[in-house]
């Protein structure tokens, strides 16, 4: 079953890109060679090789009969992140920092922090001068609880644990 679907989907790929080439260059489909058209239903039909098939496509790429402009890449956008507070986190002496320690995010996302160390712990938002505003504040979160916060706006936030503030993290909303 694994080899019919695949010359099926092969020929379907071709002529996505065929179409593609044709509406961004304007290309006409009676300007698709011949032998094209026969290799890709050859290949549905079992007559050629994977191989053949493939350099067919090889040779239209390089020879540019079909021209791919770059594309952007479409990535669903996140609209939950997290960011974990591990085990070992409030000990001075250890590199148990937030989880990520710098998180990247796009406005409109809630990220969650849960504390998965064995003592409490704060998420107290922070200025540019190291000073607790009354922007982002959770309340003590024992193990395994958590806080939420959604971020709309593009700026970089600052925060850290008021229980242990040698512990600090950032979040970067694009």
């Amino acid at each position: 079953m694994k080899h019919v679907s695949m010359k099926i989907l092969i020929p379907a790929i071709v002529f996505s890109i065929l179409l593609i080439s044709s509406s961004t260059n304007f290309v006409s489909a009676e300007s698709i060679p011949e032998w094209v058209k026969n290799n890709a239903l050859w290949y549905g039909q079992g007559n050629i090789s994977e191989t053949e098939f493939l350099n067919m496509i090889k040779f239209l790429l390089e020879s540019e009969v079909i021209k791919l402009e770059s594309v952007e890449k479409i990535v669903p956008e996140v609209r939950d992140a997290t960011v974990i507070i591990p085990n070992g986190n409030f000990d001075v002496s250890s590199s148990a920092f937030y989880m990520p320690l710098n998180l990247e995010i796009s406005a409109g996302t809630t990220v969650t922090w849960t504390n998965d160390d064995s003592v409490p712990h704060t998420v107290q938002s922070q200025d540019e001068y190291g000073n607790v505003i009354a922007l982002f504040n959770s309340a003590p979160l024992n193990t395994g609880d958590k806080f939420e916060y959604t971020f709309e706006e593009a700026e970089v936030y600052n925060y850290f644990c008021s229980f242990h503030p040698w512990r600090v993290g950032v979040v970067t909303v694009k």
